[in-house]
């Protein structure tokens, strides 16, 4: 099993979550929900393919492709694993803000979704740890580390170029 496609999928969601950055306040907001869901799968479509390519090209420049490709699977799925638990934790933080009341569902949010934002860049780290203990190596290194900018750098380039105005 190729662990691309999930971390693809996971890069693009948290991409869209992402787009969220200094949006307005307004009450009734679910267009410039959606266009900030947009602008964030968008910039982070774009980031999401410098990974792919250092990928590919590590795969077209190697020797053995065979062994690269299983080394950089098993990067793959410890870079995975981390992030699945981390989601893991914002999906049920994110259940627990829409499903409860007003007051326990903002509790949830500062609680659970205000520090599990500031926690991403440490589950990145603990995904690229991941990614080398699992047996990746460099290889998967390198392409994790790539991955990890790229999603974090979807935030600032979208506030830079849709909300620096936002105070």
């Amino acid at each position: 099993m190729t662990p691309a496609l999930p971390l693809v999928l996971l890069g693009l969601v948290d991409a869209a979550f992402s787009g969220y950055a200094g949006s307005d306040a307004r009450i009734r907001k679910q267009r410039a929900s959606a266009r900030a869901a947009l602008r964030g799968l968008a910039v982070g479509a774009v980031l999401l393919l410098a990974p792919m390519l250092i990928a590919a090209l590590l795969l077209l420049t190697t020797r053995d492709q065979a062994r690269t490709y299983n080394t950089l699977t098993a990067g793959g799925l410890g870079y995975l694993l981390p992030l699945t638990i981390y989601a893991t934790a914002v999906l049920l933080s994110l259940a627990v803000y829409f499903t409860l009341p007003f007051r326990a569902s903002t509790l949830a949010m500062v609680i659970g979704l205000g520090p599990l934002t500031l926690l991403r860049p440490l589950a990145i780290a603990a995904a690229c740890l991941g990614a080398v203990l699992n047996g990746g190596g460099g290889s998967a290194l390198l392409v994790g580390v790539i991955a990890g900018a790229a999603v974090l750098c979807v935030e600032p380039a979208v506030h830079r170029r849709w909300y620096h105005h936002v105070q």
